[in-house]
């Protein structure tokens, strides 16, 4: 290991340990609940990224897997059945329901995907709402614990991007960024788009189901049609381009600029947050489709190009 892969893995394992001892250095239930949605969050948009920023796939839908996961997980588990299984089948019915749009629509060219998976979430959410419009409750309220919900989506987030971090890192990774730069180029190496595309899609929606079934865990009552909802779309994929698409850390630092942002900004202007997300996103895609690692990085090379210079100067002698 070089020196950067030691600090960059230093850094990563004190975060790792700080989260840990989280819930033993505060007894303030509203930072462990402010740090259990920045990790919902950072799992939503890492599991986006695996197909929408290393396959080139734009998914529209992710909602979809989200309240999937988090509906059959729900139903399961209020329904007698073991929180583990329950939870497992959550991520399951996920990959089922992506390969279901998912293997037809790749086989299109354009933005086919994109428009099946908007159309399925959509759909979802309307159907979903109308067959159950009561709230769900949990029955199990007085033994309700935080911590437990605290470390699964701890544990959630570190499967996600380690899983992610190994893939993209495989000949299987290799091949879907190949895709994502170009298809028929793809091919013509024997490389097959579909197969790479079917394997991203599926990995990222089984994350994105069982976040799912992990906020069905979470969440003493809500509407069962809540997490079909449109945000839980294009906030993780807000992130992801907020980050940087397309990098394991890019969503990390997303999630982390999202939150942070939103909560202050909230505090500070209400309602108004909104637009000034719309806005900032709109930039960022504009002129820094890179994100964030991209801005850092320019400004790294930058710093060390007049670094360079400053030491190549040559002084004149007088």
């Amino acid at each position: 290991m070089n020196k950067k892969q030691i600090v960059s893995s230093s850094l990563l394992l004190i975060a790792i340990i700080l989260l840990a001892l989280l819930p033993l250095m505060t007894k303030k239930n509203s930072t462990i609940n402010l740090v259990i949605l920045l990790l919902l969050y950072m799992t939503l948009a890492s599991s986006w990224n695996i197909l929408g920023g290393y396959t080139g796939q734009t998914n529209l839908g992710h909602a979809a897997f989200f309240g999937i996961g988090s509906l059959i997980t729900r139903l399961l588990w209020i329904g007698g059945i073991p929180f583990s299984i329950a939870f497992l089948a959550g991520g399951i019915g996920a990959v089922a329901l992506a390969l279901l749009i998912g293997i037809p629509a790749f086989k299109l060219r354009g933005v086919y995907f994109a428009i099946g998976t908007l159309a399925l979430a959509q759909i979802l959410n309307l159907t979903v709402s109308n067959i159950f419009p009561e709230m769900s409750y949990n029955p199990n309220l007085a033994d309700y614990q935080l911590m437990p919900r605290y470390y699964l989506f701890l544990v959630l987030a570190i499967l996600t991007i380690g899983s992610a971090y190994f893939l993209v890192n495989s000949k299987w990774g290799l091949g879907m960024m190949a895709v994502r730069e170009g298809e028929d180029a793809a091919e013509s190496l024997g490389i097959s788009a579909l197969k790479h595309k079917l394997l991203a899609l599926s990995v990222s929606a089984f994350f994105a189901g069982l976040v799912g079934g992990a906020f069905a865990y979470y969440h003493v009552s809500y509407y069962l049609s809540m997490p079909f909802g449109p945000e839980w779309t294009f906030d993780p994929m807000m992130m992801a381009y907020i980050g940087g698409t397309g990098t394991i850390i890019g969503p990390i630092i997303g999630a982390v600029f999202f939150v942070g942002l939103k909560q202050f900004l909230v505090w500070n202007v209400g309602e108004y947050h909104l637009i000034i997300f719309g806005t900032l996103f709109i930039l960022i895609v504009l002129f820094l489709p890179g994100g964030l690692v991209e801005a850092w990085n320019k400004s790294r090379r930058l710093l060390q190009s007049r670094t360079g210079q400053k030491k190549n100067r040559v002084v004149p002698i007088t």
